[in-house]
């Protein structure tokens, strides 16, 4: 598959759990995220293993613990964390994951994604979500334009 037709069969689906949603909301990109897709009219779980609750919300301290099985996992965490998070997505039977990776190293984790090639999962290496949901900002927009125009989205 494309990068694009990673990105289309991910937001495609309807069920989105966001491992590494913060306590501190105004600084975690998890947390923007998740309102995002909230308010776009997907079902979406957040995941903190420390926390009860995200704005009100129930929050869940793993995938496992959803009360339905997620369509696919977004990662937001540090990128020690993400193999763990890949391993619950395995064992859970969840097939796409997407880690949050802009021009830094964001969530991403070449072991935690190799472990996702390795079983079958779709992997989505870098980009966001809210460059390319439907009535995405412009900010995202602008780093979705520079993102492809120096090749790094995969």
């Amino acid at each position: 598959m494309t990068y694009q037709e990673k990105v289309k069969d991910f937001l495609d689906q309807r069920i989105i759990a966001i491992a590494g949603v913060s306590r501190n909301p105004k600084t975690e990109v998890g947390n923007a995220i998740y309102k995002k897709l909230k308010t776009s009219g997907y079902t979406v779980y957040p995941i903190n293993p420390f926390a009860e609750s995200i704005d009100g919300d129930k929050c869940y301290p793993s995938l496992n613990a959803v009360p339905k099985k997620p369509d696919a996992v977004f990662i937001t965490t540090n990128p020690s964390a993400s193999v763990d998070v890949v391993e619950q997505c395995i064992e859970s039977g969840i097939s796409r994951i997407w880690f949050h990776r802009s021009f830094g190293t964001g969530s991403f984790s070449e072991p935690a994604a190799k472990l996702g090639d390795e079983n079958g999962l779709i992997v989505i290496r870098s980009g966001c979500p809210m460059m390319f949901i439907k009535d995405a900002d412009l900010g995202h927009r602008m780093i979705a334009f520079f993102m492809k125009f120096f090749r790094k989205l995969s």
